[in-house]
């Protein structure tokens, strides 16, 4: 069942920046309403109101709008004309496919004097004999009626035979009232009946099932494994009922009237429900993703199914993560390890293992201006992972370093000797100097 609440007028009223107090058009259809309440006390200022397709059954607290131009109640469960005299500028009243039979009650709008269009058509009222003259001499205000011009000699004719028609509709109106009667009765004897068989089911047994042996009860109470093969056979035997219900009533020949719409309503209600329970017991609890191994080694998951870069150059390690730019960073979680690099996105993990081990203390997260990426840089340890095994790099020591020194000015000295040896030599053969020596 819908209600009219102020959240519902608001969402409704998104052309008026959700202010209702102001408001001067507001479209309530097919909401499932069932009673007309509070539009009256938020928005006085309507000159448009569209409640169509709803369960509407009486014209209530509307009186109060007094700048009201144009009601729309077709395709509702009203069954008579009343309280609309408030409504001073009212100049259009659709009131197609109702259940007006009292087509007396029309006289309720001599009072609204700027009424110019009335639709009645889809309403047991409208196949009474002599309906449009009923109503042409009734509201002399009008202009159109059920979409048809009224032409001032048909008027005329209507008034002169006035007389005479208003007893016959007073008559046909007291044959309606009397068949509604017995079908309201009808309709209430059904329900109460159908009250009594949901409630036999409910209580079927003392644990909530249908036993034929109170042996086979006492002993199937006694181990709880005993009980699922009768749970499963229960739920389906619960869907074949729930199955063959819902065809039999679609299937059931019934009469257009305001009780049918209401239990229409109902076992849509009822249907919907159900298929909810159904979903709820399938609904399993979905586990949580494996993000480390057995062994203790790290895997790579990219749950958010977001695009990213890896950059790896010797210094450092550069993660840049396509997180969505209007995303807030209090929704994204950096956790970084030695090994692997883990974000949290809106609560779903990426993880990736890294190609070297880093220095998560050293390492930094920040968020690009241009495009809301998230760069995350990791600069390496002086140690790097290959295969599974660590090879170290070379680091000169100070021992290191004079070593390679004194080595350095030996090479020098050796060959400082060569060069002394060959120019003594050269001389006393040559007897020059070669240039530059």
């Amino acid at each position: 069942m819908g209600w009219i609440t102020e959240d519902l007028i608001r969402r409704n009223a998104e052309h008026n920046d959700c202010v209702i107090f102001s408001l001067e058009e507001l479209s309530l259809h097919q909401q499932e309403i069932e009673r007309l309440e509070h539009i009256d006390k938020w928005c006085r200022d309507l000159k448009i109101l569209y409640l169509q397709n709803n369960l509407i059954g009486k014209i209530e607290n509307v009186s109060k709008l007094k700048k009201l131009e144009y009601l729309n109640l077709a395709l509702n469960n009203i069954e008579k004309i009343e309280n609309l005299e408030g409504c001073e500028e009212l100049a259009k009243l659709d009131l197609t496919v109702n259940f007006i039979g009292e087509l007396s009650s029309i006289k309720t709008l001599q009072h609204n004097i700027h009424l110019k269009e009335l639709f009645l058509m889809g309403n047991p009222c409208a196949s009474f004999d002599h309906y449009r003259e009923f109503v042409v001499a009734t509201l002399p205000q009008l202009k159109w009626l059920d979409g048809k011009e009224i032409e001032p000699s048909e008027r005329i004719k209507a008034l002169q035979d006035y007389s005479v028609i208003e007893p016959q509709i007073r008559e046909q109106e007291k044959d309606h009232c009397l068949k509604r009667a017995k079908l309201k009765e009808e309709a209430q004897r059904k329900h109460q009946e159908e009250d009594k068989n949901e409630d036999k089911r409910s209580n079927a047994g003392f644990d909530g099932r249908w036993y034929t042996d109170i042996n086979a009860t006492l002993s199937s109470l006694e181990s709880k494994d005993r009980l699922q093969a009768p749970d499963i056979e229960e739920h389906n035997t619960k869907k074949l009922d729930n199955s063959e219900d819902d065809l039999e009533f679609w299937n059931k020949p019934c009469l257009f009237t305001p009780e049918s719409r209401l239990e229409t309503l109902r076992h849509m209600e009822k249907q919907r429900k159900n298929q909810e329970k159904l979903s709820e017991k399938k609904k399993k609890v979905k586990p949580p993703r494996t993000l480390i191994a057995e062994d203790g080694k790290a895997l790579n998951v990219n749950e958010p199914k977001i695009d990213f870069s890896l950059k790896d150059n010797e210094k450092q390690i550069i993660l840049d993560l396509a997180v969505y730019r209007y995303m807030d960073t209090s929704l994204i979680d950096v956790d970084v390890q030695p090994t692997y690099v883990r974000v949290m996105i809106k609560g779903r993990p990426f993880q990736l293992v890294l190609p070297a081990e880093v220095k998560p203390d050293s390492s930094s997260a920040k968020r690009s201006q241009t495009t809301g990426h998230l760069v995350i840089c990791m600069p390496k340890v002086g140690e790097v992972i290959t295969g599974g095994q660590r090879a170290f790099k070379s680091m000169k020591t100070t021992s290191d370093r004079s070593r390679e020194q004194t080595n350095t000015s030996y090479s020098y000295w050796i060959l400082e000797v060569m060069f002394l040896t060959v120019r003594s030599w050269v001389r006393p053969v040559m007897g020059v100097c070669p240039r530059g020596l």
